[in-house]
């Protein structure tokens, strides 16, 4: 089964939930904020791409992270920031067998053959 994560009140968020809702798609939803993140949710994507593409350096909570925790960020301290941080992850992300999407992109979805 599919995983959508990301924030009620995030605009792409509830796009991708209209969109996954209107193609028949069956998914959970997980948000990130009242659900929270563990080291392994973070594991499972960075096995499916870079850390930069998850993390949200436009954010609002970017900016309220200490600039000392921000600087020389790498791969293993980008983990960590988002498992502190959960509103830092670039949303939406939806996961499943053979589907990794970062953002939501209509297209994308489309073409990732997500059955309803």
């Amino acid at each position: 089964m599919l995983t959508l994560y990301g924030l009620k009140s995030c605009d792409s968020c509830r796009a991708a939930r209209k969109w996954l809702d209107g193609a028949g798609v069956s998914y959970r939803y997980h948000d990130v904020r009242e659900d929270g993140l563990d080291v392994g949710h973070v594991r499972l994507w960075l096995a499916e791409t870079e850390w930069q593409m998850l993390v949200n350096k436009r954010s609002l909570t970017w900016r309220k992270i200490p600039e000392t925790d921000r600087a020389g960020l790498d791969e293993t301290r980008a983990a960590q920031l988002l498992v502190e941080y959960p509103t830092l992850v670039k949303r939406p992300v939806l996961i499943g067998d053979g589907v990794f999407v970062v953002g939501f992109d209509a297209g994308a979805y489309a073409a990732s053959s997500l059955e309803g």
